[in-house]
């Protein structure tokens, strides 16, 4: 099952390096230096610091804008010191399956593309299997 999958740290396939809960080492000492996700393409020089958020459907605008602002100074130093664009991409899906608008803007940014559908379905899944 989907759930029971544990992903490795680091994964690079066709020049996009995918990152799972590390710690990111820059120049200057940041204290939210490990973003949930992080995909880093090599050839295009992009890199997405993704959060994935599942809050009480009435504190979804307080989260995204806490995640944003949490990983700032990490978008700064990609910027900066590995000359990369990045850009933090976060992904609200309330407990009961609302979503925040831009949304599906952000799942385009993703190689693997899904739907908004499918992401709330295994949130849903998710918050009733824990309910139990």
């Amino acid at each position: 099952m989907y759930y029971e999958h544990i992903p490795e740290r680091v994964i690079t396939v066709n020049g996009t390096t995918i990152v799972w809960d590390v710690l990111v080492v820059t120049d200057r000492t940041i204290l939210a230096n490990r973003p949930g996700k992080l995909l880093y393409d090599k050839r295009e020089k992009t890199c997405l610091l993704i959060e994935i958020v599942i809050p009480d459907d009435s504190n979804g605008n307080n989260k995204e804008t806490e995640k944003l602002n949490k990983y700032k100074d990490l978008e700064i130093a990609f910027n900066r010191v590995w000359k990369a664009r990045a850009k933090i991409v976060p992904f609200i899906i309330g407990a009961l399956g609302t979503v925040k608008k831009g949304l599906a803007q952000n799942l385009q940014l993703l190689p693997a593309h899904r739907s908004a559908t499918e992401l709330q379905k295994v949130t849903l899944m998710s918050t009733a299997q824990s309910v139990r």
